[in-house]
């Protein structure tokens, strides 16, 4: 019976049983070897040996209380009280409320069902195999009251109620005519399913009284019976010679006892079952072996269920949940953390940091290291622009050599552009190795290069504004002497001296932290690959170049009132200002980036090139507009172009009401205003460019304050 629960997941079960020895020795058992096999008992409950109808009223109500999940009940039963039970269900309409498993004394008996099928239907009930043994049907059928069995006092009454006559007299009922048999048609005779134990329980004990006589008084059968007067049979010892009885039964299995005098029987197990045909009738569903062990075999197909009823203390955990038990058979489904798996029914266990469980939580999968992939909007915007400002850089490259000897390109400084365009094109560069998969060499290409290359944009810009200024804030000294460290030699060296600071620094950064890889944890479904670099040690390593860019800014607010003819100031100017507001703007987006890498990578990227990029159509663009599009601006001006002071406006210095100071030699004044006599127009003034052929500095030539000027400061 245990062997059926388990095997219908029955795991949470009622018992039910007589008081005496058949109930509660039966109930008892199966408790202790179910407490054995993992299956508990709800409720075990008793009929007393005085009952009524509310007894079995009262037992139904205790099984159906709303704590009790159990729909299953195991019964020890004799075959009358089984009755009452399902009668007691049909009272309460309580059909179909439990699932029965019912013991031998059920067994396959009209009885127990009589009138109530509907209610038993779908219990599943164990019968001891047996035979119909032939000739005991002969022996009885062939019995009659009249010359071979008056010595049955029961045999009579069954007589009379099987033929439904009198033996006697009695009045309101035929009497018996003695041609009554018990082969007629009209008896249903049914051999009685016991037949086959009494017989083998009648050969058992003579086997064992035999088996006693041999031992206690062998020799010839004179010596026997001398012995056996001098030796009455004692009980006790019978007793222990039937429990080693072994032979074989009627129906061929061998009879044997176990060590508590219990027969060692095979069982068949029925299920009362209504056939197709609306007949009840109990089907044979399985078997039990005992061989040594027990063998029990099931034909699921044979139950008349849709699918087993479920006996259960606790519905099952779905995926993702352990088992906390509360008691033998009940528990609590409690949910496994989110970085856990189950590694048994009852225990979640974490992943490693490097790992997540599984959609079902079995087992722990391996995170992907994740980076920016070509594939990824993240990544193709970033390169797309920085590609397309590659492609512009490079175009412009290749005009100004091309152009090399014009006077627009003469006269812009040639060397501080080609750096001013090495500083472009290698932030463009920076975008690729920003999204590049972090390596040790990526990563030391990113502190380097970025800073370096941004670095090359605003040391040659700041070189020009500074330049700029210090030529106009000299004023009309200007003309006499050359401001300091104004020459193209100069400003190279100017501007890769303060690049030169860029790298050092740089440089001794790597050497303080090397560079190297970090893997990031904070998604749920993958690594974050990433270079080892905090925020505040990125934003370090550009704070050069924000200092460079404020100076910058600075120059340009300064030269905004410069001549109209120095238009490039202007263009600086406007350069600055639009790289301030885009610093800003990333400062910004970056450390409100909480941390997300891609926003962050995506930032500086876009930040570096569209500074590149406003620098290079800013600064460029006039330039190789004149030279494609209006080449006949792209010509010299005349050496003698009037050279006007830029701070002309606002200048707070006296040059004195008039010019009674001594003037250089080549200086002259001519209607109020000063001029410088030049003998060759193809002489450098100020020329931005180490060639002595340019004959304009910043793009046109420089005009000296006028004498009204002068004297209206």
């Amino acid at each position: 019976m245990v062997e059926i629960a388990k095997s219908f997941k029955w795991d949470y079960v009622n018992t039910l049983a007589d008081e005496g020895n058949y109930g509660e020795r039966g109930i008892g058992k199966f408790e202790e070897i179910a407490k054995q096999s993992g299956v508990c008992v709800s409720r075990s409950l008793k009929i007393p040996r005085s009952v009524n109808d509310t007894t079995f009223i009262n037992l139904i109500h205790e099984l159906l209380k709303s704590n009790n999940t159990a729909k299953a009940v195991v019964m020890f039963v004799n075959e009358d009280n089984c009755w009452r039970i399902l009668q007691a269900m049909k009272k309460l309409n309580k059909t179909g409320e439990f699932s029965i498993l019912a013991s031998d004394s059920w067994g396959a008996k009209v009885h127990p069902v009589l009138h109530q099928e509907e209610v038993a239907e779908g219990a599943v009930t164990l019968l001891p195999k047996r035979r119909v043994i032939t000739d005991f049907d002969n022996y009885f059928r062939n019995l009659t009251v009249y010359n071979n069995n008056q010595r049955n006092p029961w045999f009579r009454e069954y007589w009379e109620d099987i033929f439904n006559c009198s033996l006697t007299n009695q009045p309101k009922k035929r009497r018996c005519t003695g041609s009554e048999s018990l082969w007629s048609s009209e008896v249903n005779y049914k051999q009685e399913g016991l037949v086959q134990f009494v017989i083998d329980s009648v050969y058992a004990l003579a086997q064992g009284v035999h088996d006693m006589l041999a031992y206690d008084c062998p020799g010839t059968h004179r010596n026997f019976s001398r012995c056996l007067k001098n030796r009455p049979l004692a009980g006790e010892e019978l007793l222990r010679f039937i429990r080693n009885v072994n032979i074989n039964g009627s129906n061929g299995d061998p009879v044997v006892f176990d060590a508590n005098g219990d027969g060692i029987r095979n069982y068949d197990v029925f299920q009362f079952q209504r056939l197709p045909s609306g007949i009840y009738e109990y089907v044979r569903i399985g078997e039990g072996i005992f061989t040594g062990n027990f063998s029990l075999t099931l034909n699921e197909t044979a139950l008349n269920w849709d699918k087993i009823p479920r006996s259960i203390c606790s519905d099952p955990c779905t995926f993702g949940q352990a088992k906390k038990q509360n008691g033998g058979c009940c528990w609590m489904c409690v949910p496994c953390q989110e970085n856990e798996y189950l590694q048994d029914e009852n225990t979640c266990v974490a992943c490693p940091i490097d790992a997540r469980p599984n959609v079902n939580k079995t087992e722990c999968q391996k995170l992907p290291e994740f980076h920016l992939e070509p594939s990824s909007l993240w990544f193709i915007l970033p390169v797309a622009f920085s590609g397309f400002g590659i492609l512009c850089t490079g175009a412009v490259l290749v005009i100004f050599i091309h152009y090399n000897k014009t006077p627009v390109i003469m006269a812009c400084g040639r060397e501080l552009c080609y750096l001013l365009l090495l500083g472009i094109f290698l932030s463009y560069g920076t975008s690729f190795v920003m999204l590049a998969k972090p390596s040790v060499i990526m990563c030391a290409l990113r502190r380097l290069g970025l800073g370096v290359s941004l670095c090359f944009i605003y040391a040659a810009l700041l070189t020009k504004t500074n330049r700029i200024y210090r030529i106009f804030n000299s004023g009309i000294k200007a003309m006499v002497k050359r401001p300091g460290y104004t020459s193209p030699k100069s400003q190279i060296l100017i501007c890769i001296c303060i690049v030169s600071v860029q790298v050092i620094g740089g440089l001794t950064w790597l050497g303080f932290e090397k560079p190297s890889t970090v893997k990031i944890y904070e998604q749920n479904d993958y690594i974050v690959l990433k270079c080892k670099s905090s925020q505040i040690a990125t934003i370090m390593s550009l704070s050069y170049n924000i200092f460079l860019i404020v100076l910058c800014t600075v120059y340009a607010f300064k030269t905004r009132k410069i001549p109209q003819n120095f238009n490039e100031a202007k263009y600086i100017a406007f350069t600055m200002y639009s790289t301030c507001i885009v610093w800003l703007a990333f400062i910004t987006i970056y450390f409100g980036a909480n941390h997300d890498f891609k926003i962050e990578i995506i930032s500086l990227c876009m930040c570096v090139s569209i500074s590149a990029t406003t620098a290079l159509f800013c600064l460029f663009a006039p330039k190789v507009y004149i030279v494609l599009l209006q080449p006949h601006k792209n010509v010299r001006q005349a050496a003698s172009t009037s050279i006007q002071s830029a701070n002309n406006k606002n200048n707070s210095r006296s040059y004195g009401v008039t010019l009674a100071l001594p003037l250089p030699s080549g200086i002259i004044v001519q209607n109020g205003t000063v001029h410088k006599e030049v003998v060759q127009t193809d002489n450098a003034v100020f020329s931005d460019s180490m060639e002595d052929t340019s004959s304009c500095d910043e793009g046109v030539a420089m005009q000296v304050p006028t004498v009204n000027d002068i004297n209206s400061s």
